[in-house]
């Protein structure tokens, strides 16, 4: 599942080197961070949401065949770490 997050991110952004998922099992949900360099937010997040909302899409799909439930938040980078922030939606 986070390989598919990769894949789909980096096709979207300028920068795939700097696309990070960061996994967070819990014992029926699973939580999804993606991060993206500071240019590239807007690509992931798409107009009014609607790529970040269709890739959440695909990935409640694709975990309902696996029987669990899984969460996409797409993180923030903060300018002076370049890696973490705040949770956008």
């Amino acid at each position: 599942m986070k390989e598919f997050i990769e894949f789909i991110a980096k096709a979207l952004v300028d920068h795939p080197e700097l696309v990070s998922v960061k996994e967070i099992e819990g014992e029926k949900t699973t939580v999804y961070e993606l991060t993206v360099g500071e240019g590239d937010l807007g690509k992931v997040i798409g107009r009014g949401g609607q790529t970040a909302r269709s890739m959440r899409t695909l990935l409640t799909a694709v975990s309902a065949k696996h029987g669990k439930r899984a969460v996409l938040e797409i993180v923030e980078p903060s300018p002076s770490s370049g890696t973490e922030g705040l949770s956008s939606r």
